[in-house]
């Protein structure tokens, strides 16, 4: 039966629930500006009425729960994007960033060193005893190498740093992994039993959700999806079995945490391998499952898997445009060592080769093709005074016994070059060819002058035979090896001028001979700018000129940089759209929470006056009973 007291239990259920009604309120208001913080209702309800004669007297009011105003399918697509434009940011900033190290556009760089390099060689070819323009040209020379190598340094550094990088963030990933396991813990310790939802830690979890999302491109997969629709249309919050996944790998599996591990032990640059371990503690590499947020653009600049044998990656921008360097410069060093070998000299070194003496050169890591090249003897004169050809096939090797198919059998076999019937004037007399392990343990190919023609002011010269009259149709013996080189090096990080030549520019040969005037040799490295070569980058080949070969390495980072800024513009616009859509349904509104208050305010008074009004009548009663 309903009572007076009764109708003192409704005023003070009105009270209690407009004090959760301002509480709720305040704490929207308090944490507006707090990033990812949701904003809060409070879920009331009628009482259970009682029963009686008359019929259902109310009982009053219920606080249910309080509410996030939160939509799933908003955040899981704020979230990918999220992902997606950190990415982009990255990506843009990384490339931006690489695109300074090629400032062709203005004129200046690589290619426009590279251009005073040959018109140094036309000043050399037009005055070829003029001291002063070979100090002229050693001098440009070292300029292009230095701007060569810096630029591959430049490059290598930012590689080196994303690396650095990718084991800062990698361990942040097992930090929020490890948190949102802990948080998932907390959650159903919270939320067991039908109890109120745990706003705040969700709010939280949420939070790493998205940073993992930022970080690694991490995806939830949660059980059902529970509709709040009675506190707003768009509300709506998962529930049930909880993993967070990267392309199907579960990092946090309810509140178990499942880490990645970092190596780098094994490989000889330092850089990094990502691996999960599975539960029987199988390591599964993760370089290619990685694909966003960060960490993915991480690996797509730096180079995802890694090659055990040259322990560089196989992929990424940054690799490219290092590998494409490398085969620039190398290309470089090796056609203009293969030209420079044809001006005589008493002695030519290569470089360290360390191949089996017997192992066929064409099939060897060298770039040797099949073909001849002629060794050629000059008096003191100039005056050509023997020549010997050398054929390279499949079984051509660099050591063998006098008369073999080997470089040193051809060498060193007794014949007569001039079929003058004189068995004293041929290669083979005045050439020494050694092969042999140096005290360093090194393997290089010397050919000398016998020391008595030496002596007597004889030199030679390796002359490249060209079926085709092209530079690159011959056999690149000598540029292959750096035999009596103008370049040092191999690649752009160790490019640099022959050092007999930076220490004595005038020793520079612009002929083939000793003879005054003579300035083919110069003549051939101004061709040479003219001259397509194949140029081995990795998997890929092209058929182009030097400056070519650099113009496609800096134009495919312009390229990659445009599309970047590109994507990046595209995907920012799509964030800004999502993110607007999730703060109009989630963030805390300053004028709607004081229009709350208000009305939780007039609610708290309109139930203190259905107390007072109570009061009064309690204090009629007491007083007919006086």
């Amino acid at each position: 039966m309903a009572s007076i007291f009764n109708t003192l239990s409704i005023g003070y259920s009105g009270l209690s629930a407009a004090q959760v009604g301002i509480n709720t309120t305040g704490q929207n208001i308090a944490n507006a500006e707090n990033e990812g913080y949701t904003r809060q209702r409070v879920v009331t309800s009628a009482a259970d009425p009682l029963n009686t004669s008359a019929g259902n007297v109310g009982n009053g009011v219920e606080v249910q729960d309080i509410k996030r105003v939160f939509d799933n399918f908003v955040f899981d697509r704020y979230s990918q994007v999220s992902a997606d434009k950190e990415y982009s940011d990255f990506e843009r900033q990384s490339l931006e960033e690489l695109s300074t190290y090629f400032p062709e556009i203005d004129g200046v760089g690589i290619k426009a060193d590279l251009a005073e390099y040959y018109n140094m060689w036309q000043s050399f070819s037009d005055n070829p005893d003029n001291d002063s323009i070979k100090v002229a040209l050693a001098k440009q020379t070292e300029t292009l190498t230095e701007h060569i190598t810096q630029t591959q340094d430049q490059v290598l550094n930012q590689q080196m740093q994303l690396n650095d990088q990718l084991e800062a963030n990698i361990t942040e990933v097992n930090s929020l992994a490890q948190q949102l396991a802990d948080l998932n813990k907390s959650i159903d310790i919270a939320e067991s039993g039908g109890g109120y939802s745990a706003n705040d830690l969700r709010d939280k979890r949420n939070v790493i959700e998205k940073s993992l999302s930022k970080l690694i491109g991490a995806e939830v997969s949660q059980g059902q999806l529970e509709s709040n629709i009675q506190i707003d249309s768009n509300s709506n919050t998962r529930t049930g079995s909880y993993t967070l996944n990267v392309n199907g790998f579960n990092i946090v599996d309810g509140s178990t945490f499942h880490p990645l591990t970092l190596s780098k032990e094994d490989n000889k640059y330092g850089f990094y391998s990502v691996s999960y371990e599975r539960q029987d503690g199988t390591l599964i590499p993760m370089e290619e499952k990685i694909t966003g947020g960060k960490i993915g653009a991480i690996f797509d600049l730096r180079g995802g898997a890694i090659d055990t044998t040259s322990g560089m990656p196989n992929d990424g921008v940054l690799q490219k445009t290092v590998t494409d360097l490398d085969a620039f410069a190398n290309g470089l060093i090796e056609s203009t060592n293969n030209l420079y070998a044809k001006s005589a000299r008493p002695k030519m070194e290569s470089n360290n080769i360390n191949l089996n003496p017997s192992s066929s050169l064409v099939s060897s890591p060298l770039n040797i093709n099949p073909g001849s090249f002629d060794t050629v003897v000059y008096d003191i004169d100039g005056n050509e005074v023997a020549r010997r050809t050398i054929e390279i096939n499949a079984a051509t090797s660099m050591s063998g016994v006098s008369g073999s198919n080997s470089i040193e059998g051809q060498i060193t076999a007794n014949k007569d070059d001039n079929a003058d019937a004189n068995a004293n004037n041929d290669i083979d007399d005045y050439i020494n060819f050694n092969y042999t392990p140096s005290a360093t343990g090194d393997i290089k190919l010397e050919l000398s002058m016998d020391p008595l023609s030496e002596s007597q002011g004889y030199t030679f010269a390796i002359v490249d035979n060209l079926p085709d009259e092209t530079f690159a149709s011959g056999t690149n013996f000598a540029g292959a090896i750096g035999l009596g080189s103008y370049f040092e090096g191999t690649n752009a990080r160790d490019i640099k001028l022959n050092s007999q030549y930076i220490n004595n520019p005038t020793d520079l040969h612009a002929g083939y001979s000793s003879n005054a005037g003579d300035s083919r040799v110069a003549l051939d490295m101004v061709q040479q700018q003219f001259e397509s070569y194949t140029f081995t980058a990795g998997d890929e080949q092209y058929d182009t000129t030097i400056y070519g070969m650099f113009d496609i390495t800096s134009t495919f980072v312009g390229i990659s940089t445009n599309s970047a800024i590109t994507r990046n513009e595209t995907v920012s616009t799509q964030f800004n759209a999502t993110e607007l859509e999730y703060n109009s349904i989630t963030k805390v509104s300053i004028d709607e929470e004081m229009t709350n208050l208000i009305k939780y305010q007039t609610s708290y008074s309109a139930a203190a006056k259905v107390i007072t009004t109570v009061d009064q009548m309690l204090q009629t009663l007491l007083g007919i009973k006086q």
